[in-house]
């Protein structure tokens, strides 16, 4: 059987489960040299780039302002508009919401979100960026996932006097505000806000129908993201949280670490009430006939295993919220409320 692969191609939720993980060996420059050459001769090629480009000592003077990312890390850049290279598909996403996709002039593969974000050139993924190509595009900020990504290489781009602004969202309710500091950073204000206040609508219309505060107790979840090993999600994931939305309760909330690995004696022990399986494309069915061996399981015998294969759900940007809803939408089907 297949043991889980941080990153996974097409989200952000292999590596954000994963966040522990020793960052992955810095790409080559072999882009744009021959790969007989020696590391120290790419190496010196690479400095002479960034010396020409103005990079490694600074660029020319020009009218510059200062906003706090995500983290409330004070960021300089010159004024918009700018040049910017975003590392995660979350961010590229959360960029175009707040009006700044024009602005964007390279991303890392799978930031397929909007459509026209798939016209944007490729320098690496949510692992690793080609440097060199990087450096090549003079851009005047790097947009990062602090929890995530490749930390050696988010150190080498500060390094060389590119500013990066970090940019995460931990809850549902972080969504509006990253993009409003978006806004601030791109100068698209105007464009941020009514994404925001879109934003906030939306979870307060999804608070409102499926939120605590109905008949009857929360139901607990199980919510599955990979097989053979079990992994879920801890209480600081965005998945627990959209949940929480749904009026459930993640029966591993307790867990500090944002992607547990859990036996089946856990499992079994803390026996939820549903458990979903939060698979790729064609693989739900297959995770939950494993949970049907265990015929004590409340939610076997009750029938509540879902299936939900919408990989939005995994993502860091605004499309969460249609994939939120959904699961809602399948968590009130199978509760019909009886907790």
């Amino acid at each position: 059987m297949r043991a889980p692969t941080y990153p996974r191609p097409r989200d952000d939720r292999r590596a954000a489960l994963r966040t522990g993980l020793a960052p992955s060996p810095l790409r080559g420059v072999s882009a744009y040299t021959d790969g007989r050459l020696s590391t120290a001769i790419r190496s010196s090629a690479f400095q002479a780039l960034t010396l020409c480009l103005g990079l490694a000592g600074g660029g020319p003077a020009s009218a510059a302002h200062t906003v706090s990312d995500d983290l409330s890390r004070e960021v300089t850049v010159r004024d918009p508009p700018l040049r910017i290279v975003s590392l995660t598909p979350g961010a590229t996403e959360m960029l175009f919401a707040a009006g700044a996709g024009g602005q964007v002039i390279a991303t890392v593969e799978y930031s397929d979100e909007p459509p026209a974000a798939r016209r944007l050139t490729r320098i690496g993924d949510v692992a690793a960026v080609d440097m060199e190509r990087l450096v090549a595009l003079r851009p005047d900020v790097v947009v990062a996932w602090p929890a995530g990504g490749n930390p050696a290489q988010r150190e080498k781009i500060a390094r060389l006097n590119i500013p990066v602004y970090e940019q995460q969202v931990v809850r549902l309710t972080d969504l509006p505000v990253s993009v409003r500091r978006l806004g601030a950073l791109a100068g698209t204000g105007a464009a941020a806000e009514r994404a925001a206040h879109d934003i906030e609508a939306r979870l307060a219309a999804l608070t409102r129908t499926y939120g605590a505060g109905g008949a009857g107790k929360a139901p607990t979840v199980l919510l599955q993201v990979w097989n053979r090993p079990v992994y879920t999600v801890g209480g600081q994931h965005l998945m627990s949280d959209a949940l929480a939305l749904c009026g459930a309760r993640n029966v591993f909330a307790d867990l500090p670490e944002a992607g547990p690995l859990v036996d089946t004696e856990a499992v079994i022990g803390r026996d939820p009430d549903i458990i979903i399986a939060a698979a790729p494309p064609g693989e739900g069915a297959a995770w939950l006939a494993d949970w049907k061996r265990f015929a004590t399981l409340a939610a076997v015998r009750s029938g509540r295993l879902v299936v939900f294969e919408d990989q939005a759900l995994s993502r860091l940007g605004p499309s969460v919220i249609d994939a939120t809803e959904g699961l809602c939408r399948a968590i009130a089907r199978v509760s019909r409320g009886n907790y």
